[in-house]
């Protein structure tokens, strides 16, 4: 027997259960009499085995009725929160955001967002899931995650991306380094600096490679690290010097935060997987996200 003919018949068969008696059955499920009857009749004729008996003017569930009411009570009480999961998927009201996001958009910049989103749509879950660039990317890709807010935002045809804003890129130093008291500095001025970074993977390790290789000289690396403000703070303590974003907050003592000549910056994009239908929830989630950085789409 093919199992997909009976899911129409559960709520028919769990009413049943409740109450012995078909017009009513009827009434409650929403369909005519005649339809339940026939069903009845062909499901036992499937069984092999009757699924009611006439009891007057009633019926009653025979022993292979009886089961398989009690069956398809139990199908129903498992099924029936996934189906309120879905509906709650299809309304933008109470769906449910998966954004994936750099580690240093999670002190401020993520926080807000979802801060001003949910003033307005209070009942949106949202799951948010923070890692570097490529393991953000990856995410994507493989459906964990709806949206990812990454820099430089991932390129290729299976993706679709707006970029939101974009944080100019400075060189990082100790307060007595000899670069220290310049107004601005060239990529080139490191070029013999021992530098501290992020690990591969990581968006701003891609940009710092690929900024030293367009300037002809291969950077001499003596710290990987995983966050941003454990690059800030190896280089206040001595260690080294940095390609990294203005800090968002007071950085540590024992810094210089130097512009870079020519002015470079680092772009953030928000991005999603072009064939895959966003759920209403997501859809309006990243259309909050266009109108707040001023993105016309």
């Amino acid at each position: 027997m093919d199992e997909l003919e009976l899911a129409p018949k559960l709520a028919v068969l769990k009413a049943l259960a409740a109450d012995e008696h078909v017009t009513r059955v009827a009434e409650r499920v929403g369909l005519p009499q005649p339809t339940i009857s026939r069903w009845l009749a062909e499901l036992g004729e499937q069984l092999g085995a009757p699924i009611i008996v006439r009891s007057g003017r009633r019926v009653r569930l025979t022993r292979a009725g009886r089961l398989l009411a009690d069956a398809a009570t139990r199908s129903l009480a498992a099924l029936e929160p996934g189906l309120r999961e879905v509906e709650e998927e299809l309304d933008p009201e109470k769906g449910r955001v998966v954004l994936g996001f750099l580690h240093m958009l999670g002190r401020a910049i993520v926080p807000e967002l979802v801060r001003s989103y949910r003033a307005e749509h209070p009942h949106v879950r949202f799951g948010l899931v923070q890692n570097a660039r490529q393991a953000v990317v990856d995410k994507l890709v493989s459906g964990e995650i709806d949206l990812a807010l990454v820099a430089p935002p991932p390129v290729g045809p299976e993706f679709e991306s707006v970029v939101l804003f974009e944080q100019d890129l400075i060189v990082v130093v100790p307060s007595g380094h000899r670069l220290a008291d310049r107004r601005s500095v060239r990529i080139t001025d490191i070029a013999d600096e021992e530098l501290i970074t992020l690990e591969h993977g990581y968006g701003l390790r891609q940009i710092t490679d690929d900024m030293c290789a367009a300037a002809g000289f291969t950077p001499r690396y003596v710290f990987e690290c995983q966050e941003i403000e454990t690059v800030r703070g190896l280089v206040a303590a001595g260690l080294g010097v940095a390609l990294l974003t203005h800090a968002e907050f007071v950085p540590p003592a024992g810094l210089r935060e130097l512009p870079l000549t020519p002015r470079t910056g680092r772009i953030f994009g928000l991005a999603w997987l072009r064939d895959q239908p966003l759920p209403p929830a997501v859809r309006a989630f990243r259309d909050h996200a266009f109108r707040t950085h001023g993105v016309q789409r």
